[in-house]
């Protein structure tokens, strides 16, 4: 059960910074509490946990231009983040958590703004078939953050400049560029601000709730703490994550729940080396399969059924039986 609901500005377009805020706003969430926490980046390109940075955006140009790039905890696909966007986190305990409460709150501030808008697939929100807001999901123990975009008034032109998307993810959604998928809510409401939208999220959160939220105390933030999930954040190692596996075999596909690229670097029958990329939302299984595939290549496929009756894990495993003439 839900006794309190508060909500939070962040205060700071630095994405590292902010990453590292959500982070410790998981790790202290209170059981019977919910807190939505809304902030901006600035001309960031944010990857998933498992992605491979140079397979999403264009690292270089993205730098070059003073953007940041950054990785998140959670699952999923790349996004880009300018100041036209609002970020939020809901944050929860596991018995308090529940998207689909937490995207009608979402749906909620929109219908404040006389927009209708709808979910759609595996985490978009949409207005007319176009997406405005997608979403990725993390969990620590039983403390749970689900967070999206809001695209308010975002740069299309930089979007589609620094992030590369996969033609088949685009002909999956029955579109053929980025730009005819998204679509910017200042096109349906002309006078939307970002501190609208804000006002608007912390009413749709009361809508849903039944409970009139109050602003988080922000004198209950670690700033020690703080500064050092920052670093982490910000590091090279996080940022950039390991690389293509130089000669590696490679398996590629894209299934209902996201695509998966898998490198193998095999010799004398055994796998010395693997690499899994995927903007799949299980951000948890798939970072633990390299590890898995590690081994006598003959096993790898039974090896990474071990891991579970998971979708995701049956799909890959599948994947490699029936490529297994690779491997």
């Amino acid at each position: 059960m839900i006794d309190s609901v508060y909500y939070l500005y962040g205060s700071g377009t630095d994405p590292y910074a902010n990453l590292a805020l959500e982070k410790l706003l998981l790790d202290t969430v209170l059981p019977g509490s919910l807190i939505l926490y809304l902030w901006q980046n600035a001309d960031t390109v944010v990857i998933g946990r498992n992605q491979d940075c140079y397979g999403e955006c264009r690292v270089t140009e993205l730098e070059a231009a003073g953007g940041r790039l950054a990785r998140r905890l959670s699952g999923g696909g790349a996004v880009y983040h300018d100041l036209g966007n609002l970020n939020f986190t809901f944050l929860a305990r596991r018995e308090n958590y529940d998207v689909s409460r937490q995207l009608d709150a979402v749906l909620n501030s929109l219908n404040a703004l006389g927009v209708n808008g709808e979910k759609s697939g595996r985490n978009d929100l949409t207005v007319n078939g176009r997406k405005f807001s997608g979403n990725a999901f993390y969990r620590s123990g039983d403390n749970c953050y689900h967070h999206g975009t809001i695209l308010l008034d975002a740069d299309m032109d930089k979007l589609t400049r620094y992030l590369y998307v996969p033609e088949d993810k685009l002909a999956a959604k029955g579109v053929n560029s980025v730009r005819a998928r998204v679509v910017n809510l200042i096109e349906l409401v002309p006078e939307l601000t970002v501190e609208r939208m804000r006002e608007a999220m912390v009413y749709g959160l009361s809508r849903v709730y039944g409970k009139t939220p109050e602003l988080y105390d922000e004198g209950l933030i670690d700033r020690g703490k703080a500064e050092a999930e920052r670093a982490r954040f910000a590091s090279d190692a996080w940022r950039y994550g390991r690389g293509a596996i130089a000669g590696a075999r490679c398996i590629e596909h894209r299934f209902t729940w996201g695509g998966v690229r898998i490198e193998l670097a095999i010799l004398n029958g055994l796998i010395r080396d693997a690499a899994v990329f995927s903007d799949a939302m299980d951000a948890e299984i798939i970072a633990s399969m390299p590890d898995v595939l590690r081994g006598p290549a003959a096993d790898a496929a039974s090896r990474l059924a071990s891991l579970g009756s998971n979708i995701v894990v049956k799909d890959i495993t599948a994947l490699l039986d029936k490529y297994k003439e690779l491997i």
